[in-house]
Parts: C-alpha cells; structure tokens; sequence
C-alpha cells in the first residue's frame, strides 16, 4: 500500500497553531497603535496614513533595525516571554531617536522552531507594550516556524522601526561645540547588549544558575538578566522640546566610548569623568566572576549608561530637570573640549568609578 502524501504538519509546521497565535496577539497589537494608523492586523502589509507629515517643512524619514542578541536564551531558560519585547523596541526606537526623530511605526520577526501561541503571543505583548512607551505603533509583523533549524524552544526576534524629523532638525555632530556639556541618562542594567560574554562569564566560568539569589542584586540572577532594556525615545523627544540638544548617543554594543565617539566631530573630544557615576551591581559581578578587565567591560557593557546627550552648558539645568520629572536618572558626567595633536581618542574616559 502506498505511504500517504507528505503534508506541511508532517514537516513540522502547524498552521492551525500560527492562527491561534494571530488570535491571541490581536488584543496586543490594538493597544499599540496610532491615529495615523489605517486598517488592523492581518493585512499583507501594516499602513500608515503618511499625511501625517503634511505638517512638516522637508520631513526625513529615519529607519532602524534591530535584534536583542543571546538574550533571547535567558527568556528561554526562564520561561518568561513577555519583557523581551521591550528590549526589541527599545533597541530600535532609541536608535532612530538619536538623530531627533519621532518614532512612527514599527514590524517584527518572530522565528520559532515550534509554535506555541501563548509563548508567541506573550512575546508580541511585549513587543506592543515596548511600542506603546516609545510612542509608537506596532503596524504588522511575522511569526516564522523553522523545524528542523531551531529546536522546538528556541526562537529569535528582530524589528524594523520607521521614525520622522524635520531637516533643519536633524542632530549630530555638525551640531556639537566646544565647551557642550555631556549627560549621561541611567541604565536599566545590562539592557540587550554583551550578553554573550555575560553568559559565558556567569554559566560557563562562574557555574552560576539562573535562581540563584543574588544578595548584591536583591533578586535572582534571571530576574537581573531579564531586565527590560530602558526606553528613551519620548525622553529625548522631550528634551529637544524643552531646551536645546546638539547630540544624542545610544550606548549599546561596544560601550560608551565607542558609541559616544561616533557623534563626535573631527577637531574635538568628549571627556567623559567615570567618578560621577557608580555602575550598577552586575557590572561588578561579571568583572569580578570572569576576571574580566575594566577595558573589556567597558567596550563590550553599558556600564550603568544607557544613553548620552550633549547640551549647550546653558541647557544642562533644563535638561535634568526635565529628565528628573520623567523619572529618568541623569547626571552632567563629562564635556566637549578641542582636540590636540596628542588625542588620539574621540572620547576619553577619565577617573574611577564612584563606589
């Protein structure tokens, strides 16, 4: 007798399962919307009513992408789906926030080697939550099942952001001046970046497992972990409204140093003084667990420093005032000076950290 015909739930892929999702994910994706937002989820593509921007004099779109990295196998291994959305989002609108622009819209990719819809619905509530704080819309998205490439736990996610800012109000570099004034806006944590090392330094070295309570943090080890990476895009937003911002810098992958530097202009330096601010407990952890030096934490983690700006000196009282109404922790950690013949450095890091 002839074996029956292949079929695609043979092959690992459950449509059924991937509707359900849909399903439960709605309710989610509503709450993250906008005026200019037109239709609702389960369209071939998300639109978004661009006369919105007829208010604009010349409107540049920026656009972002992004992914939370290795962080991802903590969500696993804890079972917890529902944050890791928020690390996605913040990752993106932050990004697209540093030249000043307004955060619109955003999609998703979720990848999975087995849907489970309530994992796959937790992890979009999070992503709309995220989107929801930002002061954007979530318009659409993907939920991808790789049997066969992905284990019936694992699964990955990456977003795609879509922002707006008039021309003459783009910031950057061209915009930065002697004397400017650098502040530095707290971290959650770790946020969604060096997790790799995180990892390898805390389970593969240190033997440490994920609901070990950890005194100096005052929760587990996978709560800290699980930490939602901050979201500042309405923040910075607001300072721009408020007074007036030369530049932003969003600290992710390669520290402070190296993301500070890339808004900096030829001819000056950011000289950033370590002694105005105490890194978080984890930062300590991880360097102490892998013998990790202070220049490889400081090119690979936050360091307690989730994003930068660089004010007028006249701005600074402005500025921290406003970030201290919206509950953001923020703090004048260094200066814009000239750069000399013997600065090799956009960006010097001076002092020790207070204790």
């Amino acid at each position: 007798m002839p074996e029956s015909g292949s079929t695609y739930a043979a092959a690992g892929v459950d449509i059924e399962a991937g509707d359900r999702a849909v399903e439960l994910m709605k309710e989610w994706v509503k709450k993250a919307s906008r005026p200019e937002v037109v239709g609702g989820l389960g369209g071939f593509a998300g639109l978004f009513d661009a006369s919105a921007l007829a208010r604009y004099q010349r409107p540049l779109l920026a656009s972002a992408t992004d992914g939370v990295g290795t962080k991802v196998d903590i969500a696993r291994r804890m079972g917890v789906y529902d944050t890791i959305g928020h690390d996605l989002v913040g990752m993106v609108v932050d990004d697209l926030v540093v030249c000043g622009a307004e955060p619109l819209f955003m999609t998703d990719y979720i990848c999975v080697g087995k849907v489970y819809p309530e994992r796959v619905a937790a992890i979009v509530k999070g992503i709309a939550e995220g989107c929801t704080l930002a002061g954007c819309a979530l318009v659409g998205g993907e939920t991808a099942e790789h049997p066969g490439l992905l284990g019936a736990d694992d699964f990955d996610v990456a977003g795609a952001g879509t922002g707006v800012v008039e021309a003459d109000r783009v910031l950057g570099a061209d915009r930065i001046r002697t004397g400017d004034a650098v502040i530095a806006m707290a971290s959650s944590g770790l946020h969604s970046n060096g997790y790799s090392l995180v990892r390898h330094v805390l389970f593969d070295r240190a033997g440490w497992a994920l609901d070990r309570e950890v005194p100096e943090l005052g929760r587990t080890l996978g709560e800290e972990l699980l930490e939602p990476t901050r979201i500042y895009s309405l923040d910075c937003l607001a300072l721009t409204r408020t007074t007036e911002v030369h530049a932003f810098s969003h600290i992710t992958g390669g520290g402070l140093a190296n993301n500070l530097a890339r808004v900096i202009p030829e001819g000056l330096r950011a000289v950033v003084d370590r002694s105005t601010w105490t890194p978080g407990a984890i930062f300590e952890l991880v360097g102490e667990a892998g013998s990790v030096e202070r220049l490889e934490l400081e090119k690979t983690l936050n360091m307690g420093v989730g994003m930068m700006a660089v004010v007028p000196a006249d701005s600074v009282d402005v500025a921290l005032t406003t970030l201290a109404d919206r509950g953001v922790e923020a703090w004048v950690s260094g200066e814009i000076t000239e750069r000399t013949a013997g600065d090799a450095e956009a960006v010097a890091l001076t002092g020790d950290h207070a204790s």
